[in-house]
Parts: C-alpha cells; sequence; structure tokens
C-alpha cells in the first residue's frame, strides 16, 4: 500500500472510530509503518477531523520529518514497533470499556480480559497485559510497553486505555474494536462464572489464524 492510501485510510478508519465514540475530544492516537518511516496522528488532533496531508510524518529513527508535529505519545507507538516486527500499525484509545477494565484494581494484571469469544483471541491474542500507571505523555511509559509487547499484540495501559497493534491498519483497527466489545462482554459478566474458551480451543485458534 502506498503512502497516499494510507494516509487516506488512516482518516477513513480514524473518523470512523471517532463517530461511534471509541475516542473523543482529541483522545487517542494512530501510526502505520511506512517503507522508509511511519505516518502518526498530529498532537492535539481529533481523530473524526484528520487531514490526509497533515498527518505526521516521521522517519525510519522516529524523528519528525513533515506535516503536523506528532502526538506527544510517539514513543508508546515506537516501543511497538520496536518490539514487534509484525506490527504495521498501532492504535491508541481511550474507549470507554476498555479503560474501565484499565481502572480496575483486582484484574489479573497478566491478563485482564479471559478469552471470552474466538474473535477476542484471533484478533488481540492470547495475552493482554495492563502496563502500570503513568502520567500521559510520560516517555518512562516507553519501556514498559517495549517489555509487555514482546509477547502481546495489545496493553492496557491502566486508568489510560487500550494500545493496539496489529500487521496492518485495518487489522489494528478491527483489533482495537474487538477489544472493546470483549471488555463490555467481561464487565457484563462480571461476578458470574462465565463459560471460557479452553487453552486447547485457544491454541486452536492461533495455530488456525496466527
Amino acid at each position: 500500500m502506498n503512502e497516499a492510501v494510507t494516509r487516506d485510510l488512516l482518516v477513513e478508519l480514524a473518523a470512523s472510530l471517532f463517530a461511534r465514540g471509541f475516542s473523543v475530544g482529541s483522545a487517542g492516537n494512530i501510526s502505520a509503518r511506512l517503507d522508509d518511516g511511519y505516518l502518526i496522528t498530529p498532537t492535539n488532533s481529533s481523530l473524526g477531523r484528520l487531514d490526509p496531508a497533515r498527518l505526521s510524518r516521521l522517519d525510519a529513527d522516529f524523528r519528525h520529518v513533515g506535516g503536523d508535529a506528532p502526538s506527544k505519545e510517539v514513543f508508546m507507538h515506537r516501543a511497538f514497533y520496536r518490539a514487534r516486527q509484525d506490527a504495521g500499525a498501532v492504535v491508541h484509545l481511550h474507549s470507554t470499556m476498555a479503560t474501565a477494565v484499565a481502572c480496575l484494581p483486582d484484574v489479573d494484571a497478566a491478563n485482564p480480559i479471559p478469552p471470552l469469544t474466538p474473535y477476542f483471541v484471533m484478533r488481540v491474542g492470547r495475552s493482554m497485559p495492563v502496563v502500570e500507571y503513568y502520567r500521559p505523555g510520560d516517555p518512562a511509559m516507553e519501556p514498559a510497553i517495549h517489555a509487555s509487547a514482546h509477547d502481546a499484540r495489545a496493553v492496557l495501559l491502566a486508568n489510560h486505555g487500550p494500545v493496539v497493534s496489529g500487521k496492518t491498519l485495518t487489522d489494528a483497527v478491527y483489533a482495537a474494536e474487538e477489544l472493546e466489545e470483549a471488555a463490555k462482554l467481561y464487565l457484563l459478566l462480571r461476578g458470574t462464572a462465565p463459560r471460557l474458551l479452553t487453552p486447547r480451543q485457544v491454541d486452536d485458534l492461533l495455530t488456525t489464524f496466527g
């Protein structure tokens, strides 16, 4: 996919997320890997009102080389790209249900949302750890995200929201959407004893769908 197409797709997908309430105001940021660098949403921009020509352009070392000034959370995306060679895009949202789970003190920090549905496992993977709280924009968050991203396609930032990677821009957005639905199911079922997918069923999904 060439850069012009990637710019247009990023703006289209971001607007769809915004229209459905996955982000509000200037919350959230999205990036995509290019052959020679990255695109990322600009700082203080709304996902619902992006201009393809003004997306921030970063070089291969994440230096700003074009477009508007990048999100202050570039380091969050860099952590995933450097930890995962398969990451072609990263989506960070403040989506309500996933953020609600990230605020719960009694969840399993290694895997706060259990395998309730096959699509959650297929999109997000086997595990999704909670990264301890850091002030938004604090670059000290980067090594913590990087350490978790080696073994996970997505993380929950405590009291902040999800960060999700995917092989493509579309994959990353689909995974962020599926995570939000899984978080909603988890909160609806919290306090009950739902039937979970077994480890064998999870293995079968990951073997079949990757």
